[in-house]
Order: C-alpha cells, then structure tokens, then sequence
C-alpha cells in the first residue's frame, strides 16, 4: 500500500548513507498485533463466506454470488496488502523484485475488484425490488455468474499497468542494505491514475449505491405496498387458508428485503467510511510537496482498509439469520440433512417464493432472509398481493 499512499520511493539504485533507519519499536508492536488480528479474521471469515455459499444448495442466490466476489477480493486484500506489511515495519522489503509487482498488482485487483463486486450487488438489489417482474428474467444465478466474470477480466487487465510502474530500491547503509517497493518514475507521473482509481472505483460505484438505494428505501420503507393492507390480512382470517398464506407469505417477502436490503447497505456505509482517509491522503498528496507522511497515519489509513476487507462476514453474521446457521453448520461441521422438496405455489415475483427447497425447521429459522420467503401467493391473489 506505499504506492497508494502518496510516498515517493525513487527509482532503482544503490546510495551508501549513515545508519540505517528503523520504525520505533512501538510503530512495530501496534502494527503486527493489529495486522495479524484483523487479517487473521478476515481471512477466515471470508474463507467461510466462500465454502458456506459453495457448499449449500439453496445459499447460491444472484446475491450471494456477488457477496462471494466481494469475499474473494477481500481475501486477496488481506493477503497482499496486509501480512507483507509486517515484513516491511519490521525490516526491508524482502520479497524481490518479482513480489513487488505481483504483490502490487494483486492490492489493486482485490481492492478494485471489491468496489464494484458491491456496486454490482446494489444494481441487483435494486432491479430485484424495484422491478420485480423484470428481475425473474435479469437476476438470475447464470447472469450474476457472467456479470462477475466480466468485472474479474476487466479489472485484471486495468491493473496490468502496474507491473510498469513500480519497481524495487536499494539503498545502501553503514549498517546494512534496505530494498523498498516503489515508484518506477516521478510521483507526479502517477497523478492521472490515481485520480481514475478514485472515480471509477470510489466516486462512481458509491454514487451509483447512494441513488439506487435511495430509489429502494423508497419502495421499501417509504411507501407500503398495496400487499400488505390491515384489512385484507383481516379478512384472510373469513377467506380461507388460501388468502391467510399469501399475506403472510407476502409479509415475509418484504421483511426479508428489508433485511437484505439493510445488511447491504451496512456493507456500503462501511466501504465508504473505512475508505475515505486514504482516498483522501491519495488526493492531499497529490498536491502538497512533500506529501504528508505520518507513520501513525498512515498506520491508520492502512488498518481501516484491512478492517474493511475484514468486517463483512461479521456483518452478514450479525444481520443475516441464514448466513449465520450456515457459518454455525460449517463450524459445527455437521453433515447435511437431506432437504424434502416442499411443494411450491403458483410462479410469483422475484421476491417472493423464489425457493421453496428448505425443510420446515430451516424455513422457519430463515424466513427474513431474502429469495427464500414462504410460499408464493395463488394466482388469483396476485393481483391483490402485488410483487
């Protein structure tokens, strides 16, 4: 993350010096606690984002496709932005020449990858609620795949350009060498890329979430669907079985996006706070000389981009009542039940009805969450109930 920060590093050479400079032993005991505990975390949490969803049926929704593109590019975040930075406090770069481009390259696919794996969960989100009728045909398992593919290519042939920036420094003390990860030319050189990185995988995707999830607050919260009427649940209870089903089944449905829709947006919150001060150390640095390059800020800036990359599982885990059973099963290690097909209603919307797979005690220990709602309502309520 040097490159990121704005510190101009110099080009490849060997200079003899004095001694050779050391962080304070405090920098260097802050940093590797810290760095192994949220990394630590964040990497099993993302692990188990990835198995859980890969290894249960009825977890592999359009949704959860892109909340496992987000892990995974987290996890590449963790992994090469965050344990190479104990090696850096602690002594000099250690991983050659080869490493610094790889390891640079791997930082901005993951951190890029993982701006627009949630912007293309919000899209999503938005099309699956707001156009609901739209979303059976658009929002499909098949679809997410290709729509994840297409972001992974595009973002890794966007960050080739950094195998020809940087390159490794040698600098020669009385006491020792130490190799440094850096610029390959002049910091000002690097102005243009920096401030594309900060449009179109900061400004953009975050624009882009605060309109979209605006439009669904609407939907959601703002104006009651025609669904859910006091007096048409009322009058279930005289109707029949029938009609008593397809409010409660319609009641979940909206329940269980607004509980989607919520952890969703927490994810977002939380990329663009934990992002916001190195986006604006990038920015600043841009324009002072020389750049502001407070250690302890710095340190700062780095955690709160390890935390981001490490504090979604926590998320779906405290916000998410499926993900929470599947992150409990998989560490229980428990075998899987066989699931007996429950029988399905008449198609509905996207949002409702969407899966009908569960067995009655998973069903009712999920039913807020999103696509896996009760039974649709019968087609002659459809008109009543809505999407």
């Amino acid at each position: 993350m040097e490159n990121g920060s704005g510190a101009a590093l110099g080009g490849s050479g060997n200079q003899s010096l004095g001694r050779m400079p050391r962080q304070p032993l405090e920098l260097q005991v802050v940093t590797i606690l810290l760095v192994l505990l949220i990394c630590g975390v964040g990497i099993a949490g993302n692990a188990m984002v990835v198995l859980v969803v890969l290894r249960t049926k009825h977890m592999v929704t359009p949704t959860n496709c892109y909340l496992v593109s987000l892990a995974v590019a987290d996890l590449i975040v963790l992994l090469a932005a965050g344990l190479p930075n104990i090696s850096e406090v602690v002594a000099s770069w250690v991983y050659g020449y080869a490493g610094c481009l790889c390891i640079t390259y791997l930082q901005y696919l993951g951190i890029n990858t993982s701006a627009w794996s949630i912007a293309a969960f919000t899209v999503e989100r938005y099309i699956a609620i707001c156009h609901a009728i739209k979303a059976q045909l658009l929002c499909t398992v098949s679809r997410a795949k290709r729509i994840i593919a297409s972001l992974w290519l595009f973002t890794s042939l966007y960050c080739l350009v950094w195998f020809f920036l940087v390159d490794t420094t040698q600098v020669t003390f009385s006491d020792g060498a130490q190799v440094t990860c850096g610029y390959r030319v002049s910091r000002s050189l690097y102005l243009p890329i920096y401030f594309l990185d900060f449009a179109v995988f900061y400004v953009i995707p975050l624009g882009l979430a605060t309109v979209l999830y605006g439009l669904i607050a609407r939907i959601l919260f703002m104006s009651p669907l025609p669904a859910t009427p006091q007096h048409s649940c009322l009058a279930s209870v005289h109707q029949g079985s029938s009609l008593g089903l397809s409010c409660r089944a319609n009641k979940g449905a909206l329940s269980s996006r607004k509980q989607v829709t919520k952890m969703l947006a927490v994810v977002v919150v939380l990329f663009a706070l934990l992002w916001l001060p190195y986006r604006t150390l990038v920015v600043v640095n841009s324009f002072m000389d020389p750049p502001y390059l407070n250690t302890w800020f710095l340190l700062f800036c780095r955690m709160c981009i390890y935390l981001n990359s490490a504090i979604n599982p926590i998320i779906y885990n405290l916000m998410s009542q499926k993900f929470r059973a599947a992150f409990r099963k998989l560490y229980k290690c428990e075998e899987k039940r066989p699931e007996p097909p429950a029988p399905c209603a008449a198609p509905a919307p996207y949002s409702v009805g969407r899966d009908c797979s569960h067995d009655s005690s998973e069903h009712n220990g999920t039913q807020q969450e999103d696509l896996h709602s009760l039974p649709a309502p019968a087609k002659k309520n459809k008109q009543i109930l809505g999407p």
